[in-house]
């Protein structure tokens, strides 16, 4: 296995490399042309992404996200739905690595077997981060309307997490 693994990205490439010389194709034209729209498409990408990390960052550290928590706190106990974890609910769509410091969080306060942890693990494999997405191939193909993606993406996202409460609560816990 050793073997394979350090031969193999050499051969997968030499294989191209013979390939397009087979078929007369300017193999480092297409190399160059493909690495420049690459670069075109991250600096494309890049202002959407800075954007979106900033107002993640205030939204976490202005406590509007506990604020919020502890407001909606009373209605989510009587539904069943651990307040622990709103804040993974409201912050899933819009960053992943911002939902992962929430769930390692939860895991580390109420541990990973507990209910919020399982019905936070639900819920992980179950939403997208619909705004980085967007924000992300949108940007990369130059989409300015989304129309219906987000409304769409969102309403997924709420089936996701009221349903990872729900088949926590009926199967896990």
């Amino acid at each position: 296995m050793n073997v394979i693994s350090v031969f193999a990205m050499p051969v997968f490439i030499a294989v191209f490399i013979v390939y397009g010389l087979i078929k007369k194709v300017g193999v480092y034209d297409c190399f160059s042309e493909g690495a420049r729209e690459g670069v075109q498409s991250m600096l494309g990408i890049v202002a959407p992404l800075v954007g979106l990390m900033v107002a993640i960052n205030m939204f976490r550290e202005s406590g509007a996200l506990e604020l919020l928590g502890s407001a909606l706190s009373p209605l989510l106990s009587r539904v069943g739905f651990p307040a622990e974890v709103l804040p993974l609910a409201l912050l899933r769509p819009i960053s992943g690595s911002a939902s992962l410091a929430v769930v390692t969080d939860l895991f580390q306060v109420s541990g990973p077997d507990s209910a919020a942890g399982k019905i936070a693990s639900v819920m992980m494999g179950s939403t997208e981060t619909t705004f980085y997405t967007v924000a992300v191939y949108f940007g990369a193909a130059g989409i300015k309307n989304t129309r219906h993606t987000i409304p769409s993406a969102l309403s997924a996202d709420l089936t996701g997490i009221v349903l990872s409460a729900v088949v926590a609560r009926a199967l896990i816990i």
